[in-house]
């Protein structure tokens, strides 16, 4: 019950009696108040009606009843305190019968005590001298809205003229929620638009689509406590193009033919629709007066052979001269590929096989000046018999050191370590005039190499043998744009990193390629359902990989990190990492980022506040934007967690001295829908707050800007600087340059020699005595919950030293590396056991 509820008596009442319960109340019962009305049962003209409580608003319950000695409220089974009624006493002008009116207030306490037993309920118990009447049971409740719509309308393409239907469930609510829907923006009125209807289950239907209903639609659910929106679907409603009628045929000309044409334009294709299937131009032959059918005569057929016969001569000639051409020079091995198949206009690199007895060994034509070369460092060619590492006294990994060892060609290992120096001192990149600084080109061969693309973070590397021996890959490795690549996103999914491409996809690799980029998710699985997503030939999207679940093939697999995600696949192409947030505290990333003109000539002074996804690339796409506007950063950026809480951004701007400053902007914030944001397709999403200097005189500008998700995180910017001078923050917008050109080739694009990882490699591959090979170093460089990966793989231990290198290049350390290297050692004394005289 509530306050005061309990058995009567009521104070000053005297031995005023309890009512019975049920039917069996007496129908007289003694009047305690002088003067009687007339012998009436009471009536009631107005009775308690069902309320809800909103937020903690107390609520009024009232009741008037005539003739009527006394009313009192009954509260699910129990009296109400006769403190707590407020009685008014009147009389009826047309009967003159008195009337009584009494009210109650009933608080959030009062029925939060019942919640969950049973619903809250009040009724009046009117008294006159023939007895009493009850009134009909109103009911209170706590008035809500969630916050999910329990289903929400989806983005789709229709045809023209095709019915649609957009379902809508709105979140559940007490009173239930009232359902419009939201065409641009815009409330759609099916009265206005017989086309439009919506149905009892909320949902809204278009009898027949039209190009007028492309546009954004949005279900809004309200009721008295709150008012919700659901993520907006886009409808975009194409047309496929059709054919006109053929034209007339054309006059017949000289050649024998005439021709008719027709045009793709009844309809023309719209908004992606297709286009027109089948021949623009059609031609056939004819017969006119212009048209001349001459029979070749025994002239004609003579000089027709006679022509076959030189060219036939002549391709013989051709054939034979090649031939002792090929001969003279030795000829390019078959197993050498030029990539212009794969790519067209590469030449590649002039490389042949020797002539020695092992015809499959690809090296460079050896320097006949020498007979030796010479290398600097601890290395040790490998020998017939089974490979063990040395640990010297100095830098394990160090490729220079004091020793000198002296590699002959008379060797195999010889071969390749003359093979390693020289790919080494020689460039094999070829730039090409691509115009953009979004890619990375290079020539790649069975040593391996890496692509980078500056300040995004992203990069391709290509690991030794990847390539089979004896091929030349001309590789390529690119970001793009999102309005240049379309990816389909269902439901709850999100963009969670840029799309990147790299090939030439179809080409065979031996061994996985590590491809390394940026990612804007706060990663969890209880949170999360992350996938990695390809472009097939088709042009279709397919998810390759589900993170954190069995991959379905072993051609690809994702190392996740807390920025960066590292992808091995076997098969190059096009590649994004999509999420789906399987709660609402599942959040994204954002970069905060303001920018305002580095000169300011008139009086308006815009700022702009930039809300991005947090990966290197899009920061950099920003800074080389502002640049072209003349922007100057004003703060330095911050992140923000954004949830998916269907919650949307918004942006204020406050403590601004107004004798000097006004903003323009006429609400108290600005908002960023919560679907654009959530998707990650729209890359850019800013808001400008737009100021005016009250005197051209003022240069000093101090305020507060905040950006918050509502009932989320947020986060605020103290601006004060001086708009015509000040530049502390001016080396933001010149983003450290990475180490290193786009594409490295050899031996210079990884960190550890390239004959020390194979003694790491040859060395920890088998498996060792106590545990010591390449399990071990995955444990010491925290990479033991990829096991089952690289036990697939037929070295494992060359894909820990690959994801080493992807991960480190170009800071890393070299000593973390050889220390751990050194624990794995000294499990087994015996593992590297390898004496100086063996180097």
């Amino acid at each position: 019950g509530g306050r005061g509820m309990g058995t009567w008596p009521c104070s000053g009442w005297g031995t005023w009696p309890p009512l019975p319960t049920g039917a069996q109340q007496s129908a007289t019962v003694a009047n305690p108040v002088s003067g009687a009305s007339p012998d009436l049962l009471p009536h009631f003209q107005l009775e308690p009606e069902d309320v809800y409580i909103v937020k903690n608003k107390a609520v009024s319950l009232a009741c008037r009843a005539t003739p009527a000695t006394q009313i009192y409220f009954k509260c699910n089974g129990e009296w109400v305190h006769q403190g707590d009624h407020v009685t008014q006493h009147s009389t009826d002008r047309s009967t003159g019968l008195p009337v009584m009116e009494v009210r109650i207030e009933v608080t959030r306490q009062q029925v939060e005590k019942i919640f969950g037993l049973e619903e809250y309920w009040c009724q009046c118990v009117a008294w006159s001298s023939s007895g009493t009447t009850k009134s009909q049971k109103a009911f209170v409740r706590i008035a809500y809205l969630r916050k999910n719509f329990e289903q929400e309308p989806t983005a789709r393409e229709v045809s023209i003229e095709q019915g649609i239907v957009l379902p809508c469930r709105p979140p559940e609510g007490i009173p239930p929620a009232e359902v419009e829907w939201l065409r641009n923006e815009e409330l759609v009125d099916p009265a206005l638009d017989a086309n439009v209807y919506v149905t009892p289950e909320h949902s809204l239907v278009l009898r027949q689509a039209r190009l007028a209903d492309t546009a954004n639609y949005t279900c809004v659910a309200k009721n008295i406590v709150a008012r919700r929106r659901s993520a907006s679907a886009a409808i975009t409603v194409y047309v496929d193009g059709a054919w006109s009628e053929w034209s007339k045929w054309s006059v017949c000309g000289a050649e024998c033919t005439h021709w008719r044409s027709r045009e793709c334009s009844e309809p023309a294709p719209r908004n992606g629709g297709q286009d027109c299937h089948g021949p623009e131009l059609d031609t056939r032959n004819c017969t006119s007066e212009l048209c001349s059918h001459a029979t070749p005569g025994a002239e004609d057929v003579a000089l027709y052979v006679g022509l076959v016969a030189v060219a036939v001569c002549l391709v013989l000639l051709l054939l034979v001269g090649v031939l002792v051409y090929c001969r003279k020079k030795g000829g390019l091995d078959a197993d050498v590929a030029d990539s212009s198949i794969l790519t067209a206009g590469f030449q590649p690199v002039s490389i042949k096989p020797s002539k020695a007895d092992n015809p499959s060994l690809l090296t460079i034509q050896p320097d006949l000046s020498t007979a030796t070369m010479t290398y600097q460092g601890s290395l040790c060619p490998r020998q017939d018999g089974p490979a063990k590492l040395q640990l010297p006294n100095g830098h394990l990994l160090s490729p220079l050191g004091t020793g000198r060892h002296t590699l002959h060609h008379s060797s195999p290992a010889a071969e390749g370590a003359d093979f390693v120096a020289r790919l080494s001192t020689q460039s094999y990149f070829r730039s090409l005039p691509r115009g953009t600084n979004n890619m990375a080109y290079g020539t790649f061969n069975f040593l391996g190499g890496r692509l980078m693309i500056p300040n995004t973070g992203i990069s391709l590397l290509i690991p030794p043998d990847a390539i089979p021996r004896g091929k030349i890959y001309e590789v390529y490795l690119t970001l793009h744009k999102q309005e240049e690549v379309r990816l389909p996103l269902a439901g709850c999914q999100t963009l969670l990193s840029p799309i990147v491409s790299c090939g030439p996809p179809g080409v065979l690799l031996t061994r996985p390629a590590i491809l390394a980029m940026g990612h804007c998710v706060e990663a969890s699985a209880e949170n999360w359902s992350i996938r990695l997503k390809k472009q097939s030939c088709e042009g279709t999207w397919e998810d390759v990989l589900q993170l954190g679940a069995e991959p379905c093939t072993e051609l690809y697999y994702c190392q996740l990190e807390a920025q960066a995600c590292y992808i091995f696949t076997e098969q190059l192409g096009r590649f994004a990492l999509v999420g789906e947030s399987l709660s609402m505290a599942a959040s994204k990333r954002l970069k905060l980022v303001l920018f305002a003109p580095a000169a300011c000539p008139s009086l308006e002074y815009n700022i702009r506040v930039y809300c991005l996804s947090d990966t290197q690339d899009v920061l950099k796409e920003v800074i080389q934007l502002e640049k072209q506007l003349g922007g100057q950063l004003i703060g330095a950026p911050r992140v923000l967690h954004f949830k998916d809480s269907y919650h949307n951004l918004r942006l204020s701007i406050h403590d601004m001295p107004s004798s000097l400053w006004k903003s323009k902007l006429l609400a108290s914030y600005q908002e960023i829908p919560f679907y654009h944001i959530w998707s990650g397709l729209q890359p850019f999403l800013h808001c400008t707050f737009t100021l005016e200097r009250l005197s051209p005189s003022t240069c000093e500008l101090a305020c507060k800007i905040w950006v918050w998700q509502v009932e989320g995180d947020g986060q605020s910017f103290t601006v004060n600087f001086n708009i015509a001078k000040d530049a502390r923050f001016s080396d933001w917008l010149v983003p450290d340059s990475e180490v290193g050109a786009p594409a490295l080739v050899g031996p210079s694009a990884f960190k550890i020699p390239f004959l020390i990882r194979q003694k790491i490699i040859s060395s920890l591959d088998p498996p060792g005595t106590r545990g010591a090979d390449w399990r071990t170093l995955a444990q010491k460089l925290n990479l033991d919950s990829h096991l089952s990966f690289f036990a697939s793989k037929p070295s494992p231990t060359a894909m820990i030293l690959n994801l080493w290198e992807a991960r480190h290049f170009p800071n890393g350390n070299l000593s973390q590396l050889a220390a751990a290297v050194a624990e794995v050692g000294k499990q087994d004394g015996a593992l590297f056991a390898v004496s100086e005289a063996e180097c």
